[in-house]
Formats: C-alpha cells, structure tokens, sequence
C-alpha cells in the first residue's frame, strides 16, 4: 500500500513483531489470555507495550510465532473462534499467528544455534509472506536478532520500522539459506548488512554471511536498546564482546538522531501489596512488618535460621559467570559472614546456573548451613524472597537492561549493583541523610568493589530503625512511581509518533 495512502488513516496502525510474549490484553482475541512464551524481558516489555497500546485506543497488532504447546492449545487443533477469525481475515483481528509445525511442539523459545536459525526463519518468512501483507501496517516494531529480515524488506515497502535490541546475541546465515527458506531476499538484499562487504547480488548469495542482529540495526529507520548507558557503552566501545559491525551501525543511528536506550519495566504481578506468592502483603507505610513475617517464612523454607533481625542478602539471577559476576559473590562469601557473623548475616541464592555446585561446595566445606542458602531457582521462592531481603546482589559484568533491581526496589530490598548498563540507570547510590538513592553502586568490576559495596549497606543496616525504615519507605514509593510499563509504553509511543510525524491516537 503506498505511503500516501496509509498517511490517510485516522489512526496509524502499529504491527508488533516479536518472538516472545508474556500476555496479550482481553479483547484482542479469544485466546488472548493462553498466549505465553517467555524467555527474557523481551516478552514483558512486548506484553506491556501492546497493553497500553490496546487500552489507549491504538490500532495495534502483534505478530508472533504459533506455539501451540506453550499456549496450551491441543496439538492438532485450534479453538473454533480463532480459527475462523484469523482465516476471514478480519480487520477486527489483531492477533497474527505465524504458522509452521517447527513452532508447534516446543516447550522454550530457544534450544540453541541451529535449531534458533530454523525458527527465526520460518517466524519471518510468514511475517514478509503473510503477514504484514495481511496487516498492512503504517509502522513495524521488530524485536532481537529473531527479527532481524524485517527492517530490511520494510524499508524496501517504504514503512517506517523500529528494532530494539534486547541482547547482543546474533546468527549468520548466506542469502541462499535465507531464500531456501521461502524468503526472497533478492527483492531487499541491498538493506541487509554483511559479514564482508558483498558484490554483485549473484557473487553474494552462497558465499558471504548476512549478520541479522546487524541487519535489523542497519535496516531499521529507528533503534533502541533497553538501557540509555548501555547504548553509549556499545558506542564507545566498553565492551568487548559486542562485535565491531554492531557498534558501528549502533553509532550512525545514534549519531543521524534515530538512537535511544528505553528502560524495560517489572511485571505488574511484582507487587508485594498483592503478590499472591508472598507469605504477608504490604505496602510503603507497611513494609516493615510485611517484610519481617515474609524473611521468618522465607528463612524456614530455605534452611537459614530463623531471626527476623538478620540481614538476609539475596541473589535472584542466574548463576552465569560470564555475565553476572557469581564468582565475585564466591571469592568473598566465607570472609564476608565471617566478618558480620556478629550481626547475623545471612546470604540466599535461589538461581540456577554453571555456579550452583561452586557455591555449594563452599557451604558445605565451611560448614555455613543456616545461614548461607544455596536453591535452585523456582518462580514462587523468587518473590518470596524479594519480599523478604533487605538486600539484593547484582553485580553484573554487563547489563542491557536488568530487571531484579527495579523489582527489589519496589519490594523494599536495596540493590546492590555493579555501575553498568542499565543498573547505572536504575540505581543510585542511597544517601540517608538528604533522603536520596535507592541502592548500592560499585565502579571497580572485583570481588573487591562488591565487598565494599556489601559494607556500604550494613553501614545502612547499623542505623537507628526509624531511620532506616524511613529511606525504605521513600524507596518503594518512588520505585514503585518510576518502574512501571505505562512510562515504558509512553517512551516508545513518543518514538512511534517521532516515525510517524503525527499522533499515534488522539489521546496523546
């Protein structure tokens, strides 16, 4: 459909391509409330953004994979209803299945390199082939490397296009494999992005890899990531794992104005006044007493002693040495409860991951059972144990968004963070006496730097209780005022509006 003509509607329709999802809105389809296959934030940020579309009155759809395991539909058949409205192609219809039987069994999103590839490139072949054809959308919003055709072949059809950048994980495949796949990549090949610089389209096609993370930057006519300070480290340079293509075309779209980093946002079931995991609820005003009897019944679960006044330490993310710094918390975990054995300490880990048996293997080589706890990760213990901490460790290497410290902040546990990506952007250094900070934030990337930081916030604990309880409240507020996706959804929408050069709904 031409440009002119779509410039004719009275609202701009909005097709939202993304390979994972948490929850669509009621309304948008009767399966709506089935529709759930997350492997990251990803999902969170895609649900809430089509959420608060939905709600204001946008033309919003979403294109996503038909997972048919994950969304507890019976192999083999789909819902009546759905059938038939997605077959009539119905404009009522928002919701926009991308059909392939490699979809249809899984039980993850991901399995691992091969298997991603094939998966990536059936969601896109429906989506170029179909989907979009179907939609006719005024603007696409495409989502990580899984996505990462589409920029290209939209900005070949002249509709603006929006990939974010969740992760910098990546895959490369020829021009040949990508039209093996039922794409023709001929008619787009140009806006695509190269391992080496390609010649002729015929010299091209077997020999020379397409990078699609890098294609959906190159192709996009906007970018973001999910955190203002790691799009400036991936600019500048600061991290070695991002390859050199990435950082470049990241650094033209920052530089042409067509660039920003916008803050993923908790889950709205992160609510300690209505968490249905959590032992008691609470909210600012309560939190001490809610959090009291939550760290007695958290205690009692995991095996730590059962004192209401220990400060109770916990590690919430995965047990990933490369990302997520456990071997900081390792070579410091003896030495640092010895040191505040006095005050109680206590440290609980319920996460998964290549460190688990490390961490197990000090507990049980210097006897710290009760009160240092090793768990694999479980879902309900999780909030359980945000709602019972009085601090929280995430002292990543690197971190495009990271979502434990919003939802420790809005549970009244302090993060204590590495001064990185978007932990920089989300915690500020507590200052008890003007009132101001939410956290504890190191510089030095060592066990060193988290030790100190661990002795800034037992220098916290050590203060007057009223005192401490009243920064504690304050932190929830603002936390809970600041991490919500309604100002997710409004940075995106000012971006969609930015593309489309006119209001999205009249609304806004």
């Amino acid at each position: 459909m031409p440009m002119k003509q779509l410039r004719r509607r009275k609202k701009p329709r909005i097709l939202i391509i993304t390979p994972e999802i948490t929850y669509l809105p009621e309304g948008m389809g009767n399966m709506a409330n089935r529709m759930s296959a997350k492997a990251g934030g990803m999902a969170d940020v895609s649900a809430s953004l089509i959420a608060a579309l939905f709600n204001k009155g946008a033309d919003i759809h979403v294109c996503l994979p038909h997972y048919r395991r994950m969304f507890n539909v019976e192999v083999g058949r789909l819902i009546a209803e759905e059938l038939r409205v997605y077959k009539s192609k119905l404009p009522t219809s928002r919701i926009h299945l991308a059909e392939d039987r490699i979809f249809y069994y899984r039980e993850n999103v991901y399995r691992g390199a091969g298997d991603d590839t094939r998966v990536a490139l059936a969601f896109q072949r429906e989506a170029l082939n179909n989907i979009i054809s179907m939609v006719k959308p005024d603007l696409i919003h495409c989502n990580d490397w899984m996505t990462g055709l589409i920029p290209g072949a939209a900005r070949r059809q002249n509709i603006p296009c929006l990939f974010t950048v969740h992760n910098i994980h990546t895959q490369r495949i020829t021009l040949a494999q990508i039209e093996d796949a039922g794409i023709d990549a001929a008619e787009f090949w140009p806006n695509l992005f190269y391992t080496v610089p390609p010649g002729c389209y015929e010299e091209t096609r077997d020999t020379v890899p397409v990078d699609l993370l890098t294609s959906g930057i190159f192709g996009a006519h906007f970018i973001n990531t999910v955190s203002p300070t790691f799009l400036s480290e991936v600019v500048e340079g600061r991290h070695d794992f991002v390859p050199e293509a990435v950082r470049y075309e990241m650094a033209c779209k920052r530089d042409a104005g067509c660039a920003a980093g916008i803050l993923n946002a908790p889950d709205p079931v992160y609510d300690p006044a209505a968490d249905p995991m959590i032992e008691k609820h609470y909210e600012a005003q309560s939190h001490a007493e809610g959090k009291r009897e939550n760290k007695l019944h958290f205690q009692e679960k995991v095996g730590l002693h059962r004192d209401s006044g220990a400060p109770l330490f916990f590690w919430p993310s995965r047990l990933d040495p490369v990302q997520k710094g456990c071997q900081l918390l390792t070579d410091i975990l003896y030495d640092t409860v010895a040191a505040y054995a006095r005050e109680g300490m206590q440290i609980a880990v319920v996460a998964s991951g290549a460190y688990e048996p490390h961490l197990h293997d000090i507990v049980r080589f210097h006897d710290l059972y009760g009160r240092v706890a090793v768990c694999g990760f479980d879902e309900a213990l999780s909030h359980l144990g945000y709602a019972a901490s009085d601090f929280m460790l995430i002292p990543s290497l690197f971190e495009p968004c990271g979502l434990p410290q919003m939802i420790s902040s809005i549970y009244g546990s302090l993060p204590i963070a590495h001064d990185t990506g978007g932990l920089h952007d989300t915690v500020v250094p507590l200052d008890a006496g003007a009132g101001t900070g939410n956290g504890f934030r190191f510089e030095n990337y060592d066990s060193g730097g988290l030790r100190w930081a661990i002795d800034c916030a037992m220098a916290f604990y050590r203060l007057p209780e009223e005192q401490r309880a009243a920064q504690v409240s304050r932190v929830m507020r603002e936390s809970g005022e600041r991490f919500t996706h309604a100002a997710v959804a409004r940075r995106y929408i000012e971006i969609y509006e930015k593309m489309l050069q006119r209001p999205l709904v009249e609304q806004f």
